[in-house]
């Protein structure tokens, strides 16, 4: 029994009084949405709540959604999670997930694509490999939520830092692996912690530093907790994906699934832009500006170029750890990127 069976089979059968209820048979679909509410994606995906509901007002049927993770489900957690039904619907993004399916970790590594030109290059083929990859463990794709392209920077708490060689005299907090194994060859202390941890970490000192985009910063107050803040490197992300169980999926009435297939494609369409993205970072970090955040000098280019070769680095020895379906993922990529 390979890892990947024992895990779902494990996690079926501590839901099994959940599943007893006939979730497929649920009248409101509950929405897992892990981020925050004030993040836009959120607001994003209420519409698309909406969407559905509206287009089945003469139905029996509604989604509710579920912000900031208020329904307890780790997101680390979801492929475990979802295949057993125990939620209707849920939010999830690949690069959460690696414990359980490290060879996701192999499509989006943060930092490796950073313009819009590549961003776009590689979207369908991503999203070809995350429909591939959830229908593995029992999860149908019913859509995507597209992330802007950001502007990651360095929020640090007592001193300012933008410079490779004063990252390697803080603590740094990150959220995903490839970030600590990029930081690590750079001789950086970087290490994970969720964002709804990261307010309290930089208040009590476990951390000295957080990375974070600007754009995102005010929705964890990352302006009540630091006092100085650098860009360091452009991101490109993976897009989120809108997961359900496939057994729930499949018993679902037809009129049903073409409209949250609609609403899906519709919200779809709104996210997959990114013409105001530059704006949008210049407006975000004004307005930290004026909540106290004193913006110093980026990072030198000499530093962004090690951070990327570092991260082109990692990215081959993720791929190569996990083996098998990873080396394609990667290699599928890389056709996409033309590299």
């Amino acid at each position: 029994m390979t890892l990947r069976h024992f895990l779902k089979g494990t996690a079926a059968t501590l839901a099994a009084s959940a599943m007893l209820t006939g979730p497929a048979l649920a009248e409101e679909w509950r929405f897992n949405n892990f981020l925050p509410e004030t993040r836009p994606e959120s607001a994003q995906i209420e519409q698309f709540a909406q969407d559905v509901n509206e287009a089945l007002a003469d139905r029996d049927f509604s989604i509710e959604v579920y912000h900031g993770g208020s329904l307890g489900l780790p997101n680390t957690d979801l492929l475990r999670v979802v295949p057993t039904g125990a939620v209707e619907m849920s939010l999830m993004w690949a690069n959460y997930l690696g414990r359980d399916a490290p060879e996701l970790g192999s499509v989006f590594v943060q930092g490796a694509i950073s313009t819009v030109e590549e961003l776009k290059s590689v979207l369908p083929v991503a999203q070809e490999i995350y429909a591939e990859a959830y229908d593995e463990w029992d999860i149908t794709t019913v859509g995507f939520v597209a992330i802007p392209t950001l502007s990651v920077s360095v929020f640090c708490r007592d001193e300012p830092v933008n410079t490779m060689e004063g990252l390697r005299d803080v603590k740094l907090r990150v959220w995903a692996r490839e970030q600590v194994e990029t930081f690590t060859r750079l001789g950086v202390a970087a290490q994970i912690i969720p964002q709804e941890d990261t307010y309290v970490a930089l208040r009590t000192g476990v951390v000295d530093c957080a990375l974070y985009p600007a754009l995102y910063a005010h929705t964890i107050s990352l302006q009540e907790v630091t006092n100085y803040a650098s860009f360091l490197y452009p991101m490109a992300s993976a897009p989120y994906t809108i997961g359900v169980q496939d057994d729930l999926w499949e018993s679902t009435d037809p009129e049903i699934r073409d409209a949250i297939t609609a609403a899906a494609d519709d919200l779809w369409e709104r996210t997959n832009q990114y013409d105001a993205d530059i704006e949008n970072e210049m407006a975000a970090r004004e307005k930290l500006a004026e909540q106290g955040i004193v913006w110093g000098d980026d990072f030198p280019d000499a530093d962004r170029e090690q951070f990327v070769e570092a991260v082109s680095e990692t990215w081959k020895m993720l791929a190569e750890e996990a083996g098998g379906e990873a080396l394609d993922y990667r290699e599928r990529m890389l056709t996409a990127l033309g590299r």
